[in-house]
């Protein structure tokens, strides 16, 4: 990767891009949008990763990619990270084209894979003054910037440790340390918290949400996780290398409109029938329940109790959520989508071997 100088620190302490002459340019070209994808296609042979997707990502929004593995979203980052060769379509990051103006995007962003890339070898500090040589940051800069990074998210503390004996945790807060150690305007994290206990993906959220508070930058962010989509500004949702929809969490929570209703019973197929052939309604079954929506959820459930003929073991009403959102554009839970997306990563990979 061919970097140059990118951060530097004023007399306050504030890391800021030097980013002069063509730099401001091509900036001030993209107004306040971080990120521009047009018309986006990448393909592996017969497999379209990602099918012509639209959106725009504006400055200091927190974005989530939400889909389940196999969806596209690894491949869209990597394509903005210019680390791939989108098929057909644009893209521009921080104002540039991500194929004509590699090394100034490259220049523009922090990176944090969804794989450790970290030297356990090494010491923390170690591996930021190795990232900090690589991105030409300038010397004086340097252990200002490091330190602020590091007590950002917790562990100056731990700086001369040797990473191998840092907890899973605390790797990935070193990272998102790297990441930020140039000070580029986007940072892009691919399933950040992957692998990582609750307590700790809530601990690694408080830092990326204190984040936004002390730096001018933009987040992208891929997930299969609905709680953590939550925290975003804005969600698209991608399945199958399409995006199905894109809004706020709230915006597309209210899309939904209704209830979700799961009913467990000793014969699923019989009360999917009677649900149709009753009320009307058309049911599935998703994780391990027969689902369906309704309005009014709660006041619809005397009413199946007193009409049903099949047997009802438990029922459960929940208000729209995420997975509902996923569900009714997708027809199908992301628990229901892993298991399909796992099979088209497999080809996919499949496919990429036989070029």
């Amino acid at each position: 990767m061919t970097v140059g100088k990118t951060a530097d620190v004023s007399p306050a302490g504030t890391a800021h891009a030097d980013r002069t002459g063509a730099d401001r340019t091509g900036a001030a070209a993209s107004g306040e949008v971080a990120v521009r994808v047009s018309g986006l296609t990448k393909r592996y042979g017969e497999i379209e990763a990602v099918n012509g997707i639209d959106f725009e990502v504006m400055r200091g929004e927190t974005f989530g990619f939400l889909g389940p593995n196999g969806a596209g979203k690894s491949t869209t980052i990597k394509i903005l990270c210019t680390l791939a060769e989108p098929t057909s379509g644009t893209a521009s990051v921080a104002g540039y084209d991500v194929m004509a103006k590699r090394d100034a995007v490259r220049r523009n962003i922090g990176l944090v894979f969804q794989d450790t890339t970290l030297d356990t070898y090494l010491t923390g500090t170690q591996n930021l003054q190795f990232h900090a040589d690589l991105y030409a940051v300038p010397k004086k800069a340097v252990a200002p910037r490091m330190r602020q990074v590091l007590e950002m998210v917790g562990l100056w503390d731990r700086r001369d440790s040797l990473v191998s004996t840092y907890s899973g945790g605390m790797q990935r807060r070193l990272e998102i340390a790297r990441g930020l150690l140039h000070a580029p305007r986007v940072l892009f994290l691919d399933e950040p918290t992957v692998g990582l206990d609750p307590q700790t993906r809530s601990s690694i959220w408080e830092y990326i949400n204190d984040l936004k508070d002390r730096e001018d930058i933009t987040i992208f962010l891929t997930t299969h996780y609905m709680d953590e989509a939550e925290n975003c500004d804005r969600i698209a949702i991608i399945d199958h290398g399409k995006i199905v929809a894109i809004d706020t969490p709230e915006a597309l929570k209210a899309s939904v409109g209704q209830d979700r209703v799961q009913i467990h019973t000793a014969d699923d197929a019989a009360a999917i029938a009677a649900l149709a052939d009753t009320f009307g309604i058309s049911a599935a079954v998703h994780d391990g329940a027969v689902t369906f929506s309704v309005a009014s959820g709660e006041q619809f459930v005397p009413r199946l109790f007193a009409e049903f003929t099949t047997a009802i073991q438990s029922v459960s009403v929940s208000r729209p959520s995420l997975d509902d959102v996923f569900m009714s554009y997708t027809g199908k839970t992301i628990r229901d989508a892993e298991a399909s997306g796992t099979d088209r990563m497999r080809t996919m990979v499949n496919a990429w071997r036989r070029r």
